[in-house]
């Protein structure tokens, strides 16, 4: 596994993966998507191996952050493959046969976010706030998986503004699922719940939760297509961090 993708099994039926570059916020490089994507392209189906994973979590080593999206420090060439193999990850990611819990120990932004709500749960720090830092860089991000979050309106307005939104309020509107001080422990809390159900009806019930996404994905994917990390025009990016 690579240097920048932490994997263990802290319990039976359990695949934690946390992200580990935290020089740079837990931005995703090549190294990474290629780590991450082996882990998702791998899971067995507990419906038909009773020893293939059920759960898999999803977390950072910290400090403070969750992942700062696709890295604009490498150059323009990889940045684009980074962005179109983010989304074939989304993919692979809502396709799977299990459940994906998200830890936010901090900011999730850009891709980060869009990793967090690509995942079936999502429990937050108090002081992680999400962002979908999208028309500043020349594309248009998330809208794919918010509007069945939070709805048409609110998809519309985080989507434009790229405001920074706070644990408490994307709990109140649905954007994370729960919020606690001890993020991680409540995340395998919730896993372990999940290992004990039927896996046949937990496959059945992320099918339904996760349907009419994939359409929406595909067409948010091929208007990004080509995408260097520059916005049109050289009006520059938008910050990362909250303003």
């Amino acid at each position: 596994m690579s240097a920048t993708l932490l994997v263990d099994h802290p319990r039976s039926g359990v695949l934690r993966a946390r992200l580990d570059r935290p020089d740079r916020r837990h931005a995703v490089d090549l190294d990474l998507l290629a780590a991450l994507t082996a882990v998702f392209a791998g899971l067995g189906d507990p419906r038909s191996d009773p020893g293939a994973t059920r759960v898999v979590v999803l977390s950072s080593t910290g400090p403070g952050v969750f992942c700062a999206g696709a890295d604009l420090t490498i150059p323009d060439a990889e940045r684009e493959r980074v962005s179109r193999g983010l989304y074939d990850l989304y993919r692979t990611m809502i396709d799977a046969p299990v459940p994906v819990i998200a830890v936010l120990g901090g900011p999730a932004v850009g891709g980060g976010a869009q990793l967090a709500v690509a995942s079936d749960l999502r429990v937050a720090h108090p002081q992680a706030w999400v962002r979908f830092v999208g028309p500043g860089h020349g594309l248009a991000v998330g809208g794919w998986a918010l509007r069945s979050l939070v709805g048409r309106g609110r998809t519309s307005e985080l989507c434009l503004t790229g405001r920074p939104v706070a644990a408490d309020e994307a709990a109140a509107i649905g954007l994370v699922t729960h919020v606690d001080p001890e993020p991680d422990q409540r995340a395998l809390e919730l896993a372990a719940g999940i290992v004990d159900l039927d896996p046949g009806a937990v496959a059945r019930t992320k099918e339904m939760a996760v349907s009419g996404l994939h359409e929406r994905l595909d067409r948010e994917a091929a208007g990004n297509a080509g995408w260097t990390g520059h916005a049109p025009a050289d009006r520059g990016a938008a910050p990362v961090g909250p303003r």
